[in-house]
């Protein structure tokens, strides 16, 4: 009875005929309806099951299927950006690059003033480093829509990143022709301060206070110049903005700007030197050498505090000036050489020194064609302090002069003072080899090799082999390839002594080639750097293309690795677990040889391989009837 009355009630009632078809008392609405579905989840449709893709064939498949349901989308409704934007992603993330460019393109032409747009395009180029395609998107962009700002500082952010300095000038120019808002005008002025072009900003302020004439910016304006030292150049700003407002328009944050202003220049510091080059600059420009000496003398007075070279960076610039104006202005070498003779006792050069003044010193004593007293200048210089500048100022001046006795002599207190840099030995081999004194620059390489620390070793080591070379010493520079390699077993070494043994073009070359390449094989089988042994068996492998037979370039193939992707585990700098990360490995055929997990992985491919030819055979037995009747 009871199943019987389930039953019943399961069973689908015969629709009424609706007799009274006056509107109901309640109405229910579209929307309440919705609401109760989403309520009940009657909508609610199950997720899709996970795939797995596992070969080519159905990840085409899967391409297809992707593509032909973005492209009905767009059909449907071209104008939702947002469906191209996400087909395009989606082809990116195939590293499909040309066919996302192509989308990009399709949707710019149904509407080119969405920004969005513009940006993901632009964004995608620069994440695929395709540094010239964006550069022509964003090129387009701010033609086509010139006053969306976003473009333009995206556009000078690339340029400036990439170091173009340059280019990002040149969008900066194209950007205040259209006379942008402040905020661009003040991107331009920051990004030339970045590079110290100071000279280059303070004309963008000048442009800028016209195009945007605010009491506000005239006074930035003067502040920039008051930041930089240019005091001078402050005030003539600040007299300009008052003239240019007038008594009508004049603003009081004006005036009291420009008063403080003066107020501070009253409680100036002494040890700003910078403030005195301004000064020093104004009083060159229209006064007598008596008043720019004594301002001189004044300046040089207030020797910094402390003895620390960094604040005397700018202090002996002073000293710099001094004598330059001497010379070159008052045209008085007596007092040019008093300002450096003063300037160098005064240094301590215990603690520190400045390079610059010792040569700047002997340079000027040259000028003055009084060669004995550069020579105690600079020989004096390397007593109290050497250093590289002063040694390397030295010799160059003596090899002007075509004196190698004393640049020999110079070379070798040199090599005392620092025994590890090695381009001094090898300038000093070089010299030896000019003069044609090859015994002595053999000796002076072989001395240098042998010490035991040196700065750029492959650089001296380099430059001795060539040398040989050079000499056409071929065993020579077999011998010095054998020293190099008990010291380093470099791949690019192993390379370089094959390629010498094949450029030496004697009987047997090629044959000696290939044995350095068999031994440097044989001998980087331990080595931990994968991707140098694969270096190795490149340049083997294009040699054998050039010189070998089937068989040999055969031989070097069957040692190329299998590129095998892997996943490690990563931690982060705390010790903490992050995750995982994938990477390439290179699996040599020799090392898989002596490992039985490889051996059983390559079993195992074969096998199915072999399974899949069997299955292939089985559903087209008519193949194999026609095979064997033919």
């Amino acid at each position: 009875m009871a199943a019987s009355t389930a039953a019943g009630k399961q069973r689908i009632p015969k629709v009424a005929k609706v007799k009274n078809k006056a509107p109901a008392e309640v109405q229910i609405t579209a929307e309440q309806l919705l609401r109760e579905a989403k309520e009940r989840e009657l909508e609610l449709l199950p997720p899709p099951p996970q795939q797995k893709i596992t070969d080519e064939e159905e990840l085409n498949d899967y391409k297809l299927r992707k593509r032909k349901t973005f492209e009905d989308n767009i059909r449907k409704n071209r104008t939702v950006i947002s469906n191209w934007i996400k087909y395009a992603q989606w082809e990116e993330s195939l590293k499909e690059i040309q066919r996302a460019r192509s989308i990009y393109e399709r949707a710019l032409d149904v509407d080119y003033r969405n920004i969005t747009l513009w940006l993901k395009y632009a964004e995608m180029e620069m994440k695929n480093r395709q540094v010239n395609h964006a550069r022509n998107i964003w090129d387009r962009a701010i033609t086509t829509l010139p006053r969306v700002n976003q473009f333009w500082y995206k556009y000078t952010y690339m340029e400036e990143m990439l170091g173009n300095i340059a280019g990002a000038r040149q969008v900066f120019e194209r950007w205040m022709e259209w006379q942008p808002e402040e905020q661009a005008w003040h991107s331009y002025i920051n990004f030339e301060l970045r590079y110290k072009e100071v000279e280059r900003a303070r004309t963008i302020y000048e442009r800028f206070v016209l195009v945007h004439p605010d009491v506000k910016n005239w006074i930035k304006y003067a502040r920039f110049e008051e930041k930089h030292a240019y005091f001078a150049h402050a005030r003539k700003v600040y007299e300009r903005a008052v003239e240019f407002f007038g008594d009508e328009h004049m603003d009081e944050h004006l005036y009291v700007a420009f008063a403080k202003f003066e107020e501070n220049q009253k409680e100036a510091n002494p040890h700003n030197y910078d403030a005195w080059f301004d000064y020093l600059r104004l009083v060159e420009s229209d006064a007598e050498a008596e008043t720019v000496r004594e301002v001189y003398e004044r300046a040089i007075a207030n020797v910094p505090p402390i003895q620390e070279k960094r604040h005397w960076k700018r202090y002996i610039y002073l000293w710099i000036n001094y004598a330059l104006y001497e010379e070159l202005e008052a045209k008085d070498p007596e007092r040019t050489r008093q300002v450096y003779q003063a300037s160098l006792e005064l240094i301590p050069h215990k603690k520190f020194t400045f390079a610059k003044m010792w040569l700047y010193y002997a340079q000027f004593e040259i000028r003055q064609k009084n060669l004995p007293f550069a020579r105690r200048a600079l020989g004096t210089s390397i007593g109290k302090c050497p250093k590289n500048k002063l040694f390397k100022g030295y010799i160059e001046l003596e090899l002007q002069l075509r004196e190698f006795d004393r640049c020999r002599k110079l070379y070798e207190k040199f090599l005392e003072f620092g025994p590890e840099n090695c381009t001094s030995w090898i300038k000093f081999a070089e010299l030896e080899t000019i003069l044609g004194d090859i015994e002595r620059a053999r000796a002076i390489y072989e001395l240098a090799i042998s010490q035991p620390r040196l700065d750029m070793p492959e650089v001296l080591w380099k430059s001795y082999i060539d040398f040989e070379i050079e000499q056409e010493e071929t065993e020579r520079t077999r011998n010095l390839y054998r020293q190099l390699l008990q010291r380093t077993q470099h791949v690019k070494v192993w390379i370089s002594f094959a390629q010498f043994e094949l450029s030496t073009g004697k009987e047997g070359s090629v044959a000696k080639c290939r044995q350095i390449y068999e031994e440097a094989n044989k001998t980087m089988r331990n080595c931990e750097e994968k991707e140098e042994r694969l270096m190795l068996l490149e340049s083997w492998r294009s040699f054998e293309d050039e010189f070998g037979t089937a068989s040999d370039k055969e031989r070097v193939d069957k040692l190329m690795p299998e590129k095998v992707k892997k996943r490690r585990k990563v931690q982060a700098d705390d010790g903490s677990d992050a995750g995982w990360e994938e990477y390439y490995d290179y699996i040599f055929p020799e090392d898989a040889a002596n490992q039985p997990n490889l051996k059983l992985l390559a079993m195992a491919k074969l096998w199915k391989k072999q399974q899949q030819e069997k299955e292939a055979a089985e559903q087209d037995p008519d193949k194999d009837v026609d095979e064997s009747e033919s």
